[in-house]
């Protein structure tokens, strides 16, 4: 299948060099036609290659490409870093069941100097955070079983994120699952070589990563669909 993507060019990388050493609207006003051509454009074309792609092992994670872009200026507003500017161009790929950034996700990005790619929760809400671990508690031998794929291991070794020191509220401190109810992130990362961006090669190593992850991501979705469904059952209900 011909994904359509031929790579970044060097004129983008050069542009997000440029970019992380002058951090500036002043320079990179008269220059955002470069970004949206050079940068932009042909991130567009990837994810809208992977959208295709995925329709074959993750089709409820497809939608508007564009919308799946992260826009390239940062939220200054609670940072003590005021540059203006992000110096990677990213992507998610959320459940379209899900509000974004409510459930488990693919993302990656590219820089220069590396390319990241993973995919999990974040950040959860405490009602959402809640709903995952009473699905560990009663699924977690399928979880292990998932986190445990060869391909998995092999590509993004162990689960990452933060836990807590012990065992939360509401769970025996013995349950078989209490390293699992401890995390409050389910996370996979890695990374890839920066020169995997300015080739064809790039599409085809994130397509690997995107489906190994599937399963990941799915369990993970899956108390928060069912939680979702509800809601907007109650809601009709009201009116």
């Amino acid at each position: 299948m011909n994904p359509n993507f031929a790579g970044f060019s060097p004129e983008a990388m050069t542009f997000l060099r440029g970019l992380k050493k002058h951090n500036t609207r002043e320079w990179f006003q008269p220059l955002k036609e470069i970004y949206e051509e050079k940068v932009k454009a042909p991130m567009i074309d990837l994810v809208a290659a992977l959208m295709r792609r995925m329709d074959d092992f993750a089709p409820d994670y497809t939608g508007d490409p564009g919308k799946a872009i992260y826009r390239i200026y940062r939220d200054t507003r609670f940072s003590k870093n005021k540059t203006p500017y992000k110096t990677h161009i990213a992507a998610i790929f959320k459940h379209r069941d899900l509000v974004k950034h409510s459930g488990a996700g693919f993302y990656f990005s590219v820089a220069p100097e590396e390319i990241e790619v993973g995919g999990g929760v974040y950040m959860p809400m405490p009602e959402d955070l809640l709903a995952i671990r009473n699905h560990l508690a009663e699924h977690h031998e399928e979880f292990r079983r998932i986190a445990a794929a060869r391909s998995v291991r092999r590509l993004f070794g162990e689960i990452a994120g933060e836990s807590l020191s012990r065992a939360p509220k509401g769970y025996p401190a013995e349950h078989p699952a209490r390293d699992l109810l401890r995390m409050k992130q389910f996370l996979f990362f890695g990374t890839l070589e920066p020169s995997l961006a300015t080739t064809p090669k790039l599409y085809r190593e994130l397509v690997i990563r995107f489906q190994a992850m599937s399963p990941f991501l799915e369990f993970l979705n899956r108390p928060l669909r069912r939680k979702a469904a509800k809601s907007a059952s109650a809601r009709e209900g009201w009116l």
